[in-house]
């Protein structure tokens, strides 16, 4: 940040480029060969596309083929092998291959850019340079939000930084570091000591901890996820870009439509703009909605990890979606409907966790007391008592409450000025006060789980 406000204006984005690559070769160098292919095949059949319109379909195929092929090479292979090896026997070995960090983000980053130019959306960036800068900006290649090209075209070439924009930019990043460090790592510590990943030891667990478990992964979830945007989005306005929201807070929402169209943002809406709509969206058949509508879900459970419990988990917001949309519709009253979305999406959560289908089952059943569980233990008991003013914390945090309370301080501040310094003083620390409570929970707890990794 140092040498980016040091350098003048026709070079920050070269000095960008080179720490954002350094930044993502640190996970993996050979990887960044990958980025680097994927965005010379965009920017290329980009060019392509504005050249020759006659061809311009074909190129836009070429793309597809060429990036999605990639990306299913290296996180879909493993799967899909050892799915035929389960039913007929073959490969007999199956290859091993490391999913390269951030892969499914800047994939379809690129993607959502050739399609756009392809529909004359916006223009082909001539220069590659300029394009990988897009591709693999630090703030948000490995963890999102997924970019569109045109929220941040005209930013690439000209933006303009204000005091402003710097101090909510840190004070975003700073919201965003400390829901990470602080308590979406504290709530995985407390849900991976309710709900290992052992089949014996979710046998023996209390059903009560098995709830208390998915209430703590269902908070660290959208802390953890909502975080990383937080941080992209704070450290983009610091270089003056201005992403997008991500998440606009999905505990909140009063049916499973509204949840999707608060949690992760730049998801729900590249699979709304470049496969919903192209297969004809809801204007059409009740049989064609289903069926695009089934695409749609199937695929954004794919996006999420390969494995059939991330499949499973897509299909099952389809049949809610379904059935609010052909059955009970907005029948519900508002707080029985936000009951409702909050009780449908914690078990999804459910789902989302276990990969293996047998430790699935035994939490599924456990938590409605078939099988050998204790209703409650000492454990339990004591990580409760424990975590209890941690927890509601956490739970505080997921609602529009603390953004109501800064709102609030400021209008009454206009006309009161013991509010207003109490205001101006709380802006002013909170940044440094978060940053070194995330610091010190950084540096004395070697616990810090990357979720985001299986993408």
């Amino acid at each position: 940040m140092i040498i980016y406000t040091w350098v003048d204006d026709a070079k920050k984005n070269k000095v960008l480029l080179i720490f954002s690559l350094i930044f993502y070769s640190w996970g993996g160098p050979q990887y960044l060969i990958l980025l680097l292919a994927d965005t010379f095949a965009s920017w290329w059949f980009a060019l392509q596309i504005t050249r020759h319109r006659k061809n311009a379909k074909q190129y836009l195929i070429g793309e597809c083929i060429v990036l999605l092929g990639l990306l299913g090479i290296f996180k879909y292979t493993v799967f899909f092998c050892s799915n035929l090896q389960a039913l007929i026997g073959i490969p007999k070995v199956i290859p091993q291959i490391v999913l390269p960090i951030g892969i499914s983000f800047y994939t379809f980053q690129l993607l959502s850019y050739v399609i756009d130019v392809y529909r004359k959306e916006v223009k082909a960036q001539p220069k590659f340079w300029k394009l990988l800068l897009y591709s693999s900006l630090f703030h948000q290649c490995i963890a999102g939000p997924i970019v569109r090209y045109e929220t941040v075209a005209n930013e690439i070439d000209h933006r303009t930084i204000s005091q402003k924009d710097i101090y909510e930019g840190i004070r975003r990043f700073c919201v965003g570091l400390a829901k990470k460090a602080i308590l979406a790592n504290g709530c995985a510590s407390v849900a991976d000591t309710l709900l290992p990943f052992q089949q014996s030891a979710l046998q023996s667990q209390a059903i009560t901890g098995l709830w208390l478990g998915m209430l703590f992964y269902m908070l660290q979830i959208y802390l953890d996820f909502s975080a990383y945007s937080d941080m992209a989005i704070g450290m983009g306005r610091m270089v003056g870009f201005h992403y997008l929201e991500n998440f606009n807070y999905p505990y909140m929402a009063h049916s499973v439509q509204d949840f999707w169209r608060k949690w992760h943002i730049s998801l729900s809406t590249f699979f709304r703009d470049y496969v919903y709509i192209p297969l004809g969206g809801s204007r059409c058949s009740k049989g064609k909605y289903i069926r695009n509508m089934a695409i749609v879900w199937f695929l954004t459970g794919m996006w999420h990890g390969a494995s059939w419990n991330y499949i499973f988990w897509g299909l099952y917001y389809l049949l809610f979606l379904l059935l609010e949309r052909f059955v009970y519709g907005n029948r519900l009253k508002p707080v029985w409907s936000h009951i409702y979305t909050l009780l449908v999406i914690y078990v999804g959560w459910i789902i989302f966790r276990f990969e293996n289908s047998s430790q699935l089952l035994t939490v599924l059943a456990g938590m409605i007391g078939i099988g050998n569980h204790a209703f409650t233990s000492m454990q339990v008991h004591t990580l409760f008592l424990e975590n209890i003013f941690f927890l509601l914390f956490c739970i505080i945090a997921c609602t529009y409450i603390g953004k109501g309370i800064r709102n609030g301080l400021y209008m009454i501040g206009k006309t009161n000025g013991i509010i207003y310094r109490l205001y101006t003083w709380g802006e002013l620390l909170l940044p440094p006060v978060l940053l070194i409570l995330s610091v010190l929970a950084l540096i004395g707890n070697s616990y810090n789980p990357f979720l985001y990794f299986q993408f």
